[in-house]
């Protein structure tokens, strides 16, 4: 629910009016000061536009200031800046998504010290955190997964491309479509895999790393595309890397043989959905990371823990897009042109 604005204008006689009946009219309105939230992404990405419109949202409905802070370098070194500013600058409440979270540990313990801190799309479950706000990583990358068999029931040659295995979103998804294709009991043990995995039918050729840099991950696929010519399909695990491969697969007239299968929701995604050169992806909701994590640090700051679930997660789930909405692995997925419309609305566009 958004806010209106009253403002009541006080004439000159209206003024004298007052002084006469001995009102006294203070030259400024007292004001209370709200709390301050900051809300610190991993890097910049189409994503994190959509996390900006929940967080401030939920700033004007809890009546909290709200400060987005994206890093324009995807590294814990910027992160670490961007907090301190923000700490110096006196916010009561933080939610972060680490880049690094076992690094991270003793740098986020001692904010978690200072001040509320919670985790939001990438967690550190050894660290002093409050709660995360998310999805369950490793169940979305066994949906990505469903999407590739679904297209390729024959099997496929497979390449997966993320920014930074570091993380522990990242490290959850790529091991989830691995376990996934290769038909592996649910049960997340990172292996550390990033070269080639074999299986019965599908084979991952190799996981591409590129350090959050969009440029980076365009180079690598264009490479790839070179030294494994004979790949299916490319899998794009971070929002910027679907439409990175896009590109890179148009510029090598690949896009009759070389499919995408992606995570998140850029346009360029969706569009690649519609023309049939995407089979799907899987999409988290960060309006509702913004959203609720502004919500839940207005809640603490307020002193009510009832927020706090007692497994210290609050569940954001993970849902899968295709061109037509239909079941895949005996769920049902979203349309394409039903998810679309209802981003743009979201976000105002």
């Amino acid at each position: 629910m958004r806010k209106s604005r009253f403002v009541l204008t006080v004439t000159p006689i209206c003024v004298l009016t007052l002084l006469a009946l001995g009102v006294t009219l203070a030259s400024d309105p007292p004001t209370q000061d709200k709390p301050t939230i900051a809300f610190v992404t991993n890097q910049i990405a189409s994503f994190w536009n959509i996390a900006e419109v929940g967080a401030n949202d939920a700033g004007e409905d809890f009546d909290v200031e709200v400060d987005v802070r994206f890093p324009n370098e995807a590294t814990a070194t910027k992160q670490k800046q961007i907090v301190e500013d923000l700490l110096s600058s006196g916010i009561d409440a933080l939610a972060i998504s680490p880049i690094d979270a076992v690094n991270q540990q003793n740098m986020l313990n001692g904010w978690a010290g200072k001040i509320p801190l919670i985790t939001h799309d990438s967690d550190a479950p050894e660290t002093d955190r409050i709660l995360y706000i998310g999805v369950d990583n490793y169940a979305a990358g066994r949906t990505v997964g469903k999407l590739i068999k679904d297209a390729y029931p024959n099997g496929a040659r497979v390449i997966l491309a993320i920014g930074r295995l570091e993380q522990d979103n990242a490290q959850k998804r790529q091991q989830g479509v691995i376990d996934e294709l290769l038909d592996r009991e649910v049960s997340f043990e990172w292996r550390d895999e990033v070269e080639e995995v074999k299986g019965d039918k599908f084979t991952i050729l190799t996981t591409l790393v590129d350090q959050g840099a969009t440029q980076v991950a365009k180079q690598k696929a264009e490479d790839a595309l070179n030294t494994y010519p004979n790949v299916d399909v490319m899998v794009g695990l971070f929002a910027y890397n679907p439409p990175a491969m896009l590109q890179a697969i148009k510029q090598a007239n690949k896009s009759d043989k070389v499919k995408v299968a992606g995570f998140d929701e850029d346009d360029a995604t969706l569009q690649g959905i519609k023309d049939g050169t995407v089979i799907g992806t899987v999409v988290q909701n960060p309006y509702e990371y913004g959203y609720q994590s502004v919500r839940v640090l207005s809640e603490l700051l307020k002193g009510n823990k009832k927020v706090i679930p007692d497994s210290k997660y609050i569940d954001v789930p993970a849902r899968a897009v295709t061109k037509d909405g239909r079941k895949i692995g005996g769920k049902q997925t979203e349309n394409v042109d039903e998810f679309w419309a209802d981003l743009k609305e979201k976000v105002g566009n």
